[in-house]
């Protein structure tokens, strides 16, 4: 009889996603078993109970997911993950907590379009603003961007502190060329946006970022994308069903709302967990792949 199809869901929150379960299931998986609360030093003992309780055969149907809050926790949860393997005895593992690594593979691939279909630009050719770059999203997004070669800066709204030391962290972890910066009040966000090609808009829903009166300053700006599905919009005069909205103001910019931006979240973390059974050799799935697929899907 065949192996069920089984994914171990590692948390390190009280709770594991309902959104991530749902997903999971949705892919088919015949059991899900979630863990919450689960320490980094856990994750090599719970790893190799998974991969050593089924045969080599059996153990093509296990997959691990890992996920939480904290997108650098699950990068060290992944890397222990991979650690404790002992081939033939190994399991492909997903990180993608809350969503970030999927929502901002997304993001970043919709407004890579734009900028390709109606600004004949590339990535590498832009400078962006991250508003809201200090969260999950938020730093996933800025990664994502610097990495494909765009000037990148993650914003925060309190402390240049916070987003200097985010930049540093994802700098070393992840060999991108992220810089901080501070927009706390309008004339903050209108000296920043002066020169921006791109705003990536990763804050708290039901928040307005920026306003329509901030966005008219910014004269360079070609594409804005914004994941924020409660009103108010986080950015303003771009509605969450948007996908490529000409805005008003400034002249010939896109605005791509979050509905068309999780649609294709939906779609690539769809793949990603199909990913994890249908490989014959393990994969080590994270904002990387996400975003390889997410390029493809848009």
């Amino acid at each position: 009889m065949a192996k069920r199809s089984i994914l171990h869901m590692f948390d390190p929150m009280p709770n594991n996603s309902p959104f991530d379960i749902n997903m999971a299931l949705d892919e088919n998986f015949d059991v899900l078993m979630p863990y919450s609360n689960v320490k980094l030093d856990s994750i090599h003992g719970l790893t190799q109970d998974a991969i050593f309780s089924r045969s080599p055969s059996g153990i093509k149907r296990t997959g691990i997911f890992i996920g939480g809050r904290d997108i650098g926790l699950a990068m060290d949860m992944m890397n222990r993950a991979k650690q404790a393997m002992v081939p033939p005895f190994e399991v492909s593992v997903l990180a993608d907590p809350s969503g970030a690594f999927t929502t901002a593979a997304a993001l970043v691939a919709c407004v890579e379009k734009q900028l390709q279909e109606k600004h004949n630009k590339e990535l590498k050719d832009c400078k962006a603003l991250v508003f809201g770059g200090t969260g999950p999203v938020g730093i996933a997004t800025g990664v994502i961007a610097s990495l494909a070669g765009t000037e990148t800066k993650l914003v925060d709204h309190m402390s240049i502190d916070t987003a200097n030391d985010a930049a540093k962290e994802y700098n070393r972890r992840c060999k991108s060329n992220l810089s901080g910066a501070i927009a706390g009040s309008d004339e903050e966000k209108i000296t920043l946006i002066a020169d921006a090609d791109i705003i990536f808009c990763t804050a708290k829903a039901g928040i307005q970022v920026i306003s329509a009166e901030v966005l008219a300053q910014a004269r360079q700006l070609k594409v804005a994308g914004d994941v924020n599905a409660v009103p108010p919009a986080g950015i303003a005069g771009i509605a969450a069903k948007d996908q490529e909205k000409l805005l008003d103001n400034p002249p010939g910019a896109i605005g791509i709302g979050a509905l068309a931006v999780g649609n294709i979240k939906y779609r690539v973390q769809h793949k990603l967990l199909e990913l994890v059974l249908a490989t014959e050799k393990p994969v080590y799935l994270d904002f990387r792949e996400a975003f390889i697929e997410a390029r493809q899907l848009v």
